[in-house]
């Protein structure tokens, strides 16, 4: 027995694992069982030590084979997007439990892949919702921020052989890449503050988009391929996988999860209160600190700071729109890219384990979470800090001086990782209604409006179409204010601070026009893109600046003998014209004189300033 056991030993029977078409299995109790009924003798030793040689090279072979660049490069490098692709391939061609989909062409030509796992081999989103929660993983979103990639690649690998938990209660879907073309402009300069990998990708895709700008705007060919893909897994829990830029502290790790007060109610509670700290004490427990995302700029962490609020036009806050539990992971950018991606895969296997134990209770959250939005009268459509309530934080920082510059001589930032700190810190992580509006029963959009409605559509809103021409009493938007961006923000001169004036009027609607009920499951993402108001939406995108543009007008000489002609058989308005002349500057100005008399007249065209879909209030 000595000598058996030796031999065991010396091989290391109990981690050669070997993979065979659909049928995976140890080997271990196998060689175990014919040792023990097999008479030792130097024939069949040596027999056994040619099987077992054999065996293990073939296991050492297969191992290799899927082993990552990241392994291989002892954590220094990433791979390229096609050996993303190829390592992905191989996984699905050797394993029944994994499938990869191309789910629509990009900006850079190349089709956005869908990786998913499923222990039984079913990959019908449809049939296994039913009774499974499913977990979405993106990607590359900015391809120099590549620790996901190589964590997700680890996570499928080792799911597939068998080395982590398996989850018999979830579906894990994941975009290896989502930025093609950033990831296939490779360099190695571009992260200034960022301490590996060798080489990575680049922010901006193949047409310089910011792709963690464009959810709700879809401008590029990657957010409608998102879309497809996000309304065909429809996804209980979304993870988003980043690197920060910002101040320094020791954590690896950082969370920023969907905004508990925008998702709302007993969902948002859920997120705060319980799927939150269930992620911290595991991670915790595993040795892997991690903290709120640092939202700091031009300061340090110790004097407190916001949570960081994700509107729709991020990724989280355009999956929230659906009431799904979304998180960006933030890795520390000047922490080893080995640590980095070691801490993704650890914070993914905990977050898996977490929707293991509480997918019946996510499910039911969500299906909650619909059924209120539809009982609610008005909707929050801007939001602001609640200062009245806060969190307090441990938190472990360096400490930050101002010191004056050899470079430039003024003052600049210093941290001294050689005086690290544990401190009480504030922070503010509640948020309220700054501007509610009340929810219509449905918007009527004019059929010339085919931009917003193949975004809808894509966006799974249901549109119903006016088989006749009809008239209707509707409430109508004028754009009473707003401000500009005075430089471009994602292909766009961003429109902030909207106000707008309400009109009830009869409208004509056409044959051809759409109405949008808001008593759908897509009521937010409405809400979100139609009301003016909205930060993210379509009219603060420029997608009706056309109406913000007057397309007739006229001649001063012309216009001067009508409006004399008006003032004089209209008594009310020229006393509204003698009261508006008190203003010092308008008395001054003969041509706003002529041009505010205009805008009373009957010549004024009507669709200036006038937003071009109506809400149907009853």
């Amino acid at each position: 027995m000595t000598r058996k056991s030796g031999f065991i030993a010396l091989l290391r029977l109990d981690e050669i694992y070997v993979n065979k078409g659909q049928k995976s299995f140890y080997l271990y109790p196998i060689i175990q069982k014919f040792m023990d009924n097999t008479r030792f003798n130097s024939v069949s030793l040596l027999v056994f030590i040619v099987f077992t040689n054999i065996i293990s090279f073939s296991s050492q072979s297969q191992t290799t084979s899927y082993q990552t660049l990241f392994e291989r490069s002892e954590g220094m490098e990433t791979p390229t997007y096609p050996e993303v692709i190829e390592f992905y391939q191989k996984l699905a061609d050797d394993f029944k439990e994994i499938e990869i989909k191309e789910m629509g062409i990009t900006d850079s030509g190349h089709p956005l892949h869908l990786i998913i796992y499923a222990a039984d081999g079913n990959f019908s989103f449809e049939k296994q919702r039913k009774n499974k929660n499913v977990l979405l993983i993106n990607n590359g979103i900015h391809p120099g921020e590549s620790d996901g990639i190589d964590a997700t690649m680890l996570l499928f690998r080792d799911l597939a052989l068998k080395k982590n938990e398996i989850p018999k209660n979830t579906v894990i879907a994941t975009i290896p890449v989502y930025n093609i073309g950033g990831a296939l402009n490779r360099n190695s300069g571009t992260r200034t503050n960022q301490n590996g990998p060798k080489a990575y990708g680049f922010r901006g895709n193949a047409r310089n988009y910011d792709l963690n700008r464009d959810f709700i705007k879809s401008d590029t060919k990657n957010a409608i391929a998102f879309t497809e893909i996000f309304h065909k897994v429809q996804p209980d829990v979304f993870i988003d996988n980043h690197v920060s830029n910002g101040a320094d502290y020791q954590y690896i790790l950082t969370h920023l999860f969907t905004q508990h007060n925008k998702l709302g109610g007993a969902l948002g509670d859920y997120l705060l209160k319980s799927f939150q700290p269930q992620l911290e004490t595991s991670l915790q427990a595993k040795k892997w600190d991690i903290t709120p995302y640092v939202n700091v700029w031009g300061t340090t962490p110790d004097k407190g700071f916001s949570q960081f609020i994700d509107h729709p036009r991020y990724s989280t806050g355009y999956t929230a729109l659906w009431n799904t539990l979304g998180m960006m992971v933030e890795t520390h950018m000047l922490k080893p890219y080995k640590d980095r991606v070691l801490g993704t895969y650890e914070l993914m296997k905990s977050m898996l384990q977490i929707i293991e134990k509480d997918g019946a209770k996510i499910k039911e959250l969500r299906a909650r979470a619909f059924d209120q939005i539809g009982a609610l009268k008005k909707y929050p459509v801007q939001w602001e800090l609640d200062t009245t309530k806060s969190s307090k934080l441990q938190f472990k920082g360096y400490k930050g001086d101002m010191i004056p510059s050899e470079v430039t001589g003024q003052n600049r930032l210093k941290y001294y990782k050689n005086k690290p700190y544990v401190k009480e810190v504030v922070y503010q992580n509640y948020f309220k209604p700054a501007e509610n509006i009340l929810i219509p029963k449905g918007y009527i959009i004019p059929k010339g409006q085919w931009e917003i409605i193949e975004k809808l559509q894509r966006n799974q809103i249901k549109l119903k179409e006016y088989q006749k021409d009809t008239t209707l009493i509707a409430e109508i938007y004028y754009i009473k204010s707003f401000t500009t961006k005075d430089s471009p923000y994602e292909g766009h001169y961003l429109h902030a601070n909207t106000k707008v004036t309400p009109s009830i009027q009869q409208v004509q609607v056409n044959q051809g026009d759409f109405y949008v009920s808001t008593n759908q499951e897509g009521i937010r993402y409405v809400l979100e893109t139609l009301e003016p108001e909205a930060i993210d939406s379509f009219f603060n995108w420029n997608f009706f600046d056309s109406i913000l543009q007057q397309k007739e007008g006229f001649s001063p000489y012309v216009w001067e003998d009508k409006a004399l002609e008006i003032l004089k058989g209209n008594k009310e308005l020229q006393a509204a014209f003698d009261h508006k002349k008190e203003d010092t500057a308008f008395a001054k100005n003969w041509y706003s004189q002529l041009d505010w008399l205009h805008k009373q007249s009957k010549h004024y065209e009507k669709a200036h300033k006038r937003y071009p879909i109506y809400r149907i209030l009853k």
